[in-house]
């Protein structure tokens, strides 16, 4: 009976000993385990804290290069030499502008070529992280990007060939045919404006231009800023008439991401005030700027 007793309570000894030793084990695991947790939600805040608040910049930043889709066929705005491969205009030096500001470096810059109709596309399949491409700010384009403050001011215009009866939009009548492009808002103000007219759609506006020298057409029509960049290739073709628009250019980013749009506003305030605007304005379009 002793026997019995005394290995009874050398059992029971030993149980408590090892629930003792399982207990100790549970709150070493669960102390592990918040520690964890709480490192974790330290490295998450820890990024947060980092990152700018616009995915787009956070992607520029990480790759260390800006892509900015930009026309390689509108002089004065964006024009690619085919003899240097260079693409230059005002929009080119605003885009390298913004890139000095987002990552210290004017030439951490991609140019990418865009239409009046690929430019949106691109933009939101994520081939380009933003547009600086003569593009004028409408509410039905603000529903699919967020725009920058305005950044050029112009008007949309007539290009005829010298000694042509129009003169001006009264002339554009039915019967005379009119050259656009696709994408563009003067196709639809061309189409408000003068109903009766055949209006013909290209793809760039060098297209648009060699179809009015080729005859095809007697008046081309877009912004006159655009327009004075044509004429400047060839003095046979003028500008006529008055301005019977308002097209005020902005930058376009992907929609919703207003951080982005701020920095590009913060940067052209900063232009404005430093006077690094104006002297890029008054480089390609010989005055001071409207705007």
């Amino acid at each position: 009976m002793v026997k019995r007793s005394k290995w009874w309570i050398t059992g029971l000894v030993g149980l408590m000993f090892i629930l003792a030793l399982a207990g100790c084990g549970a709150k070493e695991s669960n102390s592990g385990s918040t520690a964890s947790e709480a490192t974790n939600s330290t490295s998450g805040a820890g990024s947060e804290g980092e990152s700018s608040g616009s995915q787009t910049l956070d992607a520029i930043k990480k790759r260390d290069k800006l892509v900015v889709g930009v026309k390689y066929d509108t002089r004065l705005f964006g024009l690619k030499d085919p003899a240097s491969g260079n693409v230059e205009g005002f929009d080119i030096d605003i885009a390298k502008a913004l890139a000095k500001k987002v990552l210290g470096d004017e030439t951490k810059l991609e140019l990418k070529e865009v239409t009046s109709k690929t430019r949106i596309p691109m933009l939101k399949n994520g081939d380009i992280d933003a547009i600086i491409a003569t593009m004028t700010i409408t509410e039905e384009r603000k529903e699919q990007v967020e725009f920058s403050d305005v950044y050029f001011k112009a008007g949309q215009s007539l290009l005829v060939k010298k000694g042509s009866p129009i003169t001006g939009l009264p002339d554009v009548k039915k019967g005379v045919k009119v050259l656009a492009v696709k994408g563009s808002t003067s196709v639809d103000n061309i189409k408000e404006k003068a109903p009766e007219a055949t209006v013909l759609q290209f793809e760039t506006y060098l297209d648009a231009f060699n179809a009015l020298k080729a005859g095809q057409g007697e008046v081309l029509t877009t912004d006159n800023a655009i327009l004075l960049g044509l004429s400047s290739q060839d003095s046979n073709y003028v500008l006529v008439g008055d301005t019977f628009t308002d097209e005020p250019y902005g930058i376009a980013v992907v929609k919703g991401d207003t951080g982005f749009a701020k920095t590009i506003n913060d940067l052209l305030a900063e232009m404005k005030a430093d006077g690094s605007y104006a002297e890029i304005y008054k480089k390609w379009f010989n005055e001071e700027p409207k705007i």
